[in-house]
């Protein structure tokens, strides 16, 4: 599902990192070798069909790689 984030990121953690990530041979080849972590936050977004909901989303970041693969992971309104 495509979606376009309309917020600022807000209530950001860390889910895990290092080898907590089961993601992290993938991760490293296909974005490089570095301090990667799983993080979650909530932010308005607006959906292909143009609907503009809340919803809590993941990704994975790293230091010079910045932020990959966001996905919504549930919504929080309605």
């Amino acid at each position: 599902m495509h979606f376009t984030i309309l917020s600022a990121l807000r209530d950001i953690r860390t889910i895990a990192a290092g080898k907590r990530i089961r993601e992290l041979k993938r991760l490293e080849e296909a974005y490089g070798a570095a301090r990667w972590r799983k993080r979650k936050g909530i932010a308005r977004i607006r959906l292909d069909d143009g609907t503009v909901r809340q919803a809590e989303l993941h990704w994975y970041e790293a230091p010079g790689v910045g932020r990959r693969e966001l996905k919504i992971k549930r919504f929080l309104d309605r």
